[in-house]
């Protein structure tokens, strides 16, 4: 089982949306981070053909991602999840199921185990108008794996949802990655943490890192320090080294930072994390700091 993006780009007028973007995935998931506007839902839509490319192509075990077998071959979560709000839940998958080719039977049974496996059961009969944010983003979930998808593509898969059932989608998502290609963004760094066996870092239209976690991270390791300092300290720290976290504490100021070497007497260093390394790339004020510390 193999997706292969080949030299991936896509043109908008003066923009260069993704940029010769190539990766080869095999089973498991890959979990794509990078700030807004940095080229992540427009390199998901062109692997899903939702979106032609300017240049390059995508093919699973040499199929072309024009061609109908590869849609058949694939569940895929938009950022905008659209929906028909007089439908229940129940009806709305059943729906869907027709489109993807089930049969009868096959689709009544695939959506009575998907909406338990969503944790919907309990709401199957309701209209989708009346569902909050998290239960519809649940249900969109559901839809993505009606047809039991070799690859399958969510973009933002957990927006809405509340911290446990932030931890349900974890767990399925990890057990899903076992016999399938799982390609996920989001901007909640502990979701790509906790369960992505790939990291993709995306920046400027290009991957700019890949691999483990503990790969991934290796551009900061021993550059991360935590200090408890005084105002006047805790202003020259943040005007000159990209700072990861500011707390206030009474009359001191907490900060976590990147720096080459210890920034003052009191700073200690500490495991960087990835969220370290997001907020490094993709904090607007640390950016002016990347070429000084060598992390490109």
């Amino acid at each position: 089982m193999e997706l292969v993006i080949d030299r991936l780009s896509k043109h908008y007028k003066n923009k260069m949306a993704v940029d010769r973007v190539s990766l080869t995935l095999k089973e498991g998931v890959y979990g794509l981070l990078g700030a807004n506007g940095s080229g992540k839902t427009t390199l998901m839509r062109m692997i899903c053909g939702v979106l032609k490319p300017t240049s390059g192509e995508v093919k699973f075990n040499g199929i072309d991602v024009s061609e109908e077998k590869f849609r058949d071959l694939l569940g895929y979560l938009p950022q905008d999840f659209g929906y028909y709000p007089e439908f229940t839940a129940y009806d709305f998958l059943l729906y869907l199921s027709s489109l993807k080719g089930l049969t009868r039977q096959r689709a009544k049974d695939r959506t009575s185990e998907l909406l338990k496996l969503v944790g919907l059961s309990d709401v199957a009969k309701k209209k989708i108008k009346s569902f909050s944010g998290g239960m519809k983003q649940r249900l969109g979930i559901a839809q993505a794996l009606l047809n039991n998808p070799k690859i399958l593509v969510l973009d933002e898969p957990t927006a809405g949802l509340d911290p446990n059932e932030r931890v349900r989608f974890r767990n399925l998502i990890s057990r899903l990655g076992k016999d399938r290609i799982v390609l996920l963004s989001t901007h909640i760094v502990s979701d790509v943490e906790y369960i992505a066996s790939t990291i993709l870092l995306m920046k400027n239209g290009q991957i700019i890192h890949k691999g483990p976690l503990e790969e991934i991270i290796r551009p900061i390791e021993g550059k991360v320090f935590e200090c408890l300092v005084d105002c006047n300290t805790a202003e020259y720290l943040i005007a000159n080294y990209p700072i990861i976290n500011v707390r206030e504490e009474k009359d001191k100021t907490f900060l976590r930072l990147v720096a080459e070497k210890a920034p003052c007497k009191e700073a200690k260093a500490v495991t960087a994390v990835l969220e370290d390394l997001y907020l490094y790339y993709f904090n607007k004020e640390a950016n002016k700091s990347e070429q000084l510390y060598g992390i490109n």
